[in-house]
């Protein structure tokens, strides 16, 4: 929910009350569809998450290729009204599902989900990205967890928990901040 109680959704839906919405829309403070936040033809696939910064920007993550019709593989970051930010460049970006993402107070994301690469770099189910939507190389979590991470939240110390599905489901702590 935004500051000013206008309700930002995602997920696998075309439309929201009639209105063509593709994946995301955002709500007015009676639940009508803000015509405000216009993301033109919005993703080509599923949003499974989304961080909202201070500014208002939309950092969204799912199974999508492009957004509105520009290519942004599973990692995109949206202006306050909806539209694509060009500036947050991913590169090639993830190789795989993004299923939850954190933002950290200064701006950088944490990403996690099934894929293994981000942008060409081995980065096995969960990463970090800058401010401006390159890879963070000074996060490396090695062979990160297996087979994927589902859930990723920031402790008010900065460190992540993260919960990754397989035959078990495991709970995980770093111990450092991320």
């Amino acid at each position: 929910m935004q500051a000013d109680g206008k309700i930002i959704t995602c997920g696998s839906f075309t439309s929201y009350n009639g209105s063509s919405r593709n994946r995301i829309a955002r709500l007015n403070t009676n639940g009508s569809l803000d015509l405000t936040f216009n993301p033109g033809t919005g993703a080509n696939d599923q949003v499974n998450c989304m961080a909202l910064d201070a500014a208002g920007k939309v950092t969204i993550g799912g199974l999508f290729g492009s957004y509105n019709g520009m290519a942004r593989a599973r990692v995109a970051r949206l202006n306050a009204n909806g539209t694509l930010d060009t500036g947050f460049d991913i590169g090639t970006g993830a190789n795989g599902t993004v299923l939850s993402m954190a933002l950290r107070p200064d701006g950088k994301v944490i990403i996690a989900g099934s894929f293994t690469a981000f942008n060409g770099t081995n980065r096995n189910y969960i990463a970090r990205l800058n401010t401006d939507g390159g890879l963070d190389a000074g996060f490396d979590p090695g062979l990160g967890t297996y087979p994927n991470v589902h859930c990723i939240a920031l402790q008010p110390d900065g460190r992540s928990l993260s919960v990754e599905s397989s035959q078990k489901n495991r709970l995980a702590a770093m111990a450092s901040p991320v």
